[in-house]
């Protein structure tokens, strides 16, 4: 049976997986780009990019693993479009151009209805209004015996987490203190959900940490 997981989600040491202040101008919120200085350095991320070259070693190999053996992806919206409410402009299709990194069915929570959008390289884009359970239950139908990825942000992961609904959550812990943000596991009592730590290894960058139930 396919697997939920979280993979290569990057959070500070002190806890947040992004900074303050998200916007179009800064996605990620204010010195959240710091948290994912393992990850663009690497060959997996080059390749991704159209870039050359890139790195091997610890952090390439999680890098890779991140996104490799899914058959769906589950995404906030704020993951997608840094607008809120109705989808006032229906020509923003996400963050990534026109061939998005997914290539997979790519299920988008919302309050919001909004057509389906195909793009390049495999990628559909499902908004779903039911639920972060309806969202699973679509998810797995569409990847089949692949895994289904827990894209973020950080409180669409909150939300599976405490759902119970994650089998395997990886975080790349960078050695960057933001003071404030989206804090990943305030209130969420990991043990007390089933989870342990199975992996820990040091990158070039981050530890990485691998929880399962």
């Amino acid at each position: 049976m396919s697997r939920v997981r979280v993979g290569g989600f990057s959070i500070s040491l002190d806890g947040f997986g992004a900074g303050p202040g998200q916007s179009l101008e800064s996605p990620l919120g204010r010195r959240g780009q710091e948290l994912h200085t393992w990850l663009v350095g690497t060959r997996f991320f080059h390749a991704m990019t159209g870039q050359d070259g890139g790195s091997d070693g610890v952090d390439q190999a999680y890098a890779s693993r991140s996104m490799h053996g899914f058959g769906a992806f589950i995404l906030g919206r704020n993951m997608f479009d840094p607008h809120r409410g109705e989808w006032s402009d229906e020509s923003w299709k996400g963050w990534w151009g026109a061939n998005p990194p997914y290539h997979a069915p790519t299920f988008i929570l919302t309050h919001h209805p909004r057509e389906p959008i195909e793009m390049e390289g495999g990628t559909t884009f499902i908004f779903v209004t039911a639920g972060i359970e309806a969202a699973l239950a679509q998810a797995r139908a569409a990847a089949g015996d692949l895994d289904v990825k827990i894209g973020g942000g950080v409180e669409t992961v909150r939300q599976y987490v405490r759902a119970g609904l994650i089998d395997e959550l990886h975080f790349a812990l960078s050695p960057v203190v933001l003071g404030d943000g989206e804090a990943m596991f305030a209130g969420i009592d990991l043990p007390a959900l089933g989870y342990r730590v199975t992996e820990h290894q040091a990158g070039e960058h981050a530890t990485h940490i691998v929880l399962a139930r």
